[in-house]
């Protein structure tokens, strides 16, 4: 009986920290999984690939700029990269402007506005970038039947003192909530990372989304067609609610989610986990 209490103790420990035993999403492998700071990697990542070498970006509460915060953006969502670009999604709580902070292939940094449409929600939860790098698709928090269009700054955008102006939207033939992060897999596929928590949509929290277009993006409504891929992986010591951050899908196909533990537990034991096409 000892023997037996400890086996299924030795059980319950690889359940909860092994990367084989975390649930599995349908058409990808987990591969396994690399700590996440929640303070500097809590909100999202992304994958830059320029010439000089791939570089892996995250944000966090810590990595919003001083002189952005001091201006009223004190939340950075969950940032994109195509073509040696890289954009970060800021936004206020005053139903003020959003603001988008961009990197060009050569380094430079600038800083690009959108004045929120009379319908708009103030949320900027992410930002996905095409694959040719032409079209930025933005986020709203909430439960929602659309994902934004915005010509990508610094490319199809050139001037950051005019404002960035809405252009399109993918109009989802199901409804989402709580969107966290979206990448593009293909000019006609993102994968989602949804935080939400009732289950009622999909059959599951937290789940895994895949959006398939109905074309490539041009600048006209798309069509969105949304299908759960389950539940992302929830692994830790503490038991209650997980937090789902950002994505990531990188040129070597891998794709990384940030998952950030419950309780005290946020602070050691939260999770990038990283997958592999099955």
């Amino acid at each position: 009986m000892r023997r037996t209490g400890i086996v299924l103790a030795i059980a319950a420990l690889v359940a909860v920290f092994s990367p084989a035993a975390a649930q599995a999403v349908t058409g990808w492998t987990t591969v396994g999984s690399d700590n996440a700071r929640p303070l500097d990697e809590g909100q999202g990542l992304a994958t830059i690939e320029r010439p000089s070498g791939t570089v892996y970006r995250y944000t966090g509460i810590t990595t919003v700029p001083v002189d952005l915060s001091s201006q009223g953006w004190g939340h950075v969502g969950d940032p994109g990269s195509a073509q040696g670009w890289y954009v970060e999604p800021y936004q206020r709580d005053d139903r003020g402007e959003k603001l988008f902070r961009v990197e060009s292939p050569d380094g430079k940094w600038a800083n690009y506005k959108h004045a929120l449409e009379s319908w708009e929600a103030n949320n900027n939860s992410f930002a996905a970038v095409t694959p040719d790098a032409r079209w930025m698709v933005a986020g709203e928090w909430g439960t929602m039947d659309r994902l934004l269009v915005h010509p990508m700054p610094g490319v199809a955008h050139t001037n950051p003192s005019a404002n960035l102006p809405y252009s399109s939207a993918i109009r989802l033939d199901k409804p989402v909530r709580d969107i966290q992060g979206c990448d593009f897999v293909t000019a006609t596929r993102l994968l989602c990372s949804s935080d939400d928590p009732e289950g009622s949509l999909f059959g599951t929290t937290k789940p895994l989304l895949q959006v398939d277009l109905s074309s490539a993006l041009s600048g006209s409504d798309v069509t969105g067609r949304v299908t759960s891929l389950g539940q992302l992986p929830l692994k830790s010591t503490c038991s209650g609610n997980f937090e789902t951050e950002g994505i990531d899908v990188a040129a070597d196909g891998t794709l990384r989610v940030v998952v950030l533990s419950p309780s005290w537990c946020v602070a050691f034991d939260s999770k990038t986990w990283r997958f592999r096409k099955a």
